[in-house]
């Protein structure tokens, strides 16, 4: 078959971006025909990519996606293909994979009123109930039950075109038992002693991932449980406001951040708790990362893959409507238990024992299966 995929920008360590590629590349070792769509590129373009960069620039990100969206449609109807898969919320598309929350619950739950009133509301609102709305048939491949409540809340009658997908976590993450030489390389590497305590996040988007939250949790850590706390924030993002922050709060000595990068594990065998209080998430795959490489995990109900962690039993999760306090209260709890509670034990055993890697297979199997039925 002949596949189009559609997806503004592409990066190398966003998660929505990850599994964008993964099922690209299986859709190519099956032998599909395969053109991507996009506007951004950034890192190598492998060799099963036919990457087509859409020429079109704008000075507001509405015109932007307006124009993208105008380009591609005539692109589309002169090439003709198969179907149309898109990892960016958008009209045009048969398939949509739903890496994004539900927009309409995020303008209704964490935005002010006149928000809604807004050319930049009625565009993305638009944009959804292409996708969602009740004149559409496009198939939509969710991650977790909370986006199937969020949609069917929202857009009544869609339930029949949403497709629960298991996660795509690399396999070459699973693990038997923490890797104790990769520890203590790590921790010697960056100046962290066996009496200290690292608390790592990962993730783009420092806003939305909470890392505001997660600084006013450090700091609220008792004097000697902090004294002895570094706090490591991977991602791409601007940082100055954050590092702002941690100097106001007083605990900048502590606070280090990096930029994305590919050496995740040696991270995650090298810290003692992922802290993850996003605001909103639709997955939250460093969640998944973080359990099966056996790292304590503390998160919030508004990831949509939390419900993993209490499954697991692998970490904690903070209840819907977030509280600071609470997540304080539970930071500092895992930080005195982790001797004693067996949440990484148990994130090691959940890896093995359920399905969090086939996601892209899952989507090609459907995407091949519901294209067969509608040709």
């Amino acid at each position: 078959m002949k596949l189009s995929f559609l997806i503004y920008s592409y990066f190398p360590y966003g998660g929505q971006q990850r599994d964008f590629l993964r099922v690209v590349k299986e859709c190519s070792n099956r032998g599909h025909e395969l053109d991507v769509y996009t506007l951004r590129w950034q890192g190598e373009i492998p060799e099963y990519v036919n990457l087509i960069k859409v020429p079109v620039r704008a000075r507001t990100r509405v015109k932007l996606y307006q124009r993208f969206t105008a380009w591609v449609e005539q692109r589309l109807a002169e090439k003709a293909p198969h179907t149309v898969i898109g990892f960016s919320k958008m009209p045009l598309l048969d398939f949509y994979f739903a890496a994004d929350p539900c927009f309409a619950e995020k303008a209704q739950t964490q935005r002010r009123a006149y928000y809604r009133f807004t050319g930049r509301y009625r565009h993305f609102k638009s944009y959804e109930e292409a996708v969602f709305g009740a004149g559409s048939s496009t198939e939509v491949f969710i991650l977790s039950p909370q986006q199937r409540h969020a949609f069917e809340k929202y857009y009544s009658g869609c339930d029949h075109r949403l497709h629960e997908v298991p996660p795509g976590i690399s396999r070459d993450r699973q693990i038997d038992s923490r890797n104790v030489e990769m520890r203590r390389e790590f921790r010697r590497q960056y100046g962290i002693s066996d009496n200290e305590k690292l608390v790592l996040q990962i993730g783009s988007g420092f806003k939305v991932k909470g890392v505001d939250r997660s600084l006013i949790a450090i700091a609220s850590l008792p004097s000697e449980v902090r004294g002895a706390t570094k706090f490591m924030l991977i991602g791409q993002d601007k940082s100055a406001k954050f590092k702002k922050q941690a100097k106001t709060l007083g605990i900048d000595n502590q606070v280090v951040i990096l930029t994305g990068r590919d050496d995740v594990p040696r991270f995650l065998a090298g810290a003692d708790i992922l802290l993850h209080p996003a605001y909103l998430e639709s997955a939250g795959y460093v969640l998944l990362e973080a359990t099966i490489a056996g790292l304590p995990v503390l998160t919030t109900a508004s990831c949509g893959y939390s419900y993993h962690i209490e499954k697991a039993q692998s970490g904690e999760v903070c209840s819907e409507p977030f509280r600071q306090k609470e997540l304080n209260d539970r930071l500092l709890h895992m930080m005195q238990n982790l001797g004693t509670t067996p949440w990484a034990d148990n994130g090691l055993k959940y890896g093995k024992e359920t399905d969090l890697y086939t996601l892209p297979e899952t989507v090609t199997d459907l995407i091949e299966k519901l294209t067969k039925k509608t040709d």
